[in-house]
Order: C-alpha cells, then structure tokens, then sequence
C-alpha cells in the first residue's frame, strides 16, 4: 500500500505518539520502529519532521486517507503498543485518540 509524504508524516506522528505515551522507549518499540523505516522507507530525519508536525495538520490528513489506510495505521499502532509485551493505559488512550480523529472504531479493524 502506498502512502503519500503526508500522509507518511502523519503515521510515522501518530507511531511516535503512542511510542512516546508512556514516557519511556523501550528497545523493542525501537526494534519496530527499525523496521517500520524499511517498510515505508524513510530515516530517522523524517522522524524528525513528523515529531514537528501539528498534531492538527497529522489528524486531519489521517481523516482524510482511505478506510483501507486507516486500517493499516489502526493495526500498527496497535502493534507499536504490544510490540515491548505490555500495554500502557496511556499507550491505549492515545491509540483510541488517534481512531476518533480518523473517524474510525476498534470494531472496524
């Protein structure tokens, strides 16, 4: 599936954001994180502009993506969250946060 460079910048935010919920990176979110640069090719500098992107700008292009990429950005931050084999409460909140900007519930993934 391809995504465009924003909305590109808008998951690799939305990844960083639960990544980040807990206030702690643990080395498996890293290990994906990794990988997740080979999967939609792009390096540590492009997380670096999608941590300075507005959250705004990142939820709106999220509302505006297909339902197909929503699907895909709602099971990889899901993954982002079980990836170092626990789920925060905080990692969840923004999880769910990130669905209700896209217009889109659990139930649907």
């Amino acid at each position: 599936m391809e995504f465009t460079r924003e909305e590109k910048l808008a998951v690799v935010k939305m990844v960083d954001y639960v990544i980040l919920a807990d206030s702690k990176v643990d080395p498996a979110e890293m290990n994906l994180l990794t990988q997740l640069m080979e999967r939609f090719s792009f390096d540590s500098f492009f997380i670096g502009q999608a941590r300075n992107l507005n959250k705004d700008k990142a939820f709106k292009t999220l509302r505006l993506m297909s339902l197909s990429k929503k699907k895909t950005l709602a099971q990889l931050l899901d993954e982002v969250a079980i990836s170092d084999g626990f789920i925060h409460e905080k990692e969840i909140i923004k999880i769910t946060e990130a669905l209700g900007h896209m217009e889109i519930g659990r139930e649907l993934f």
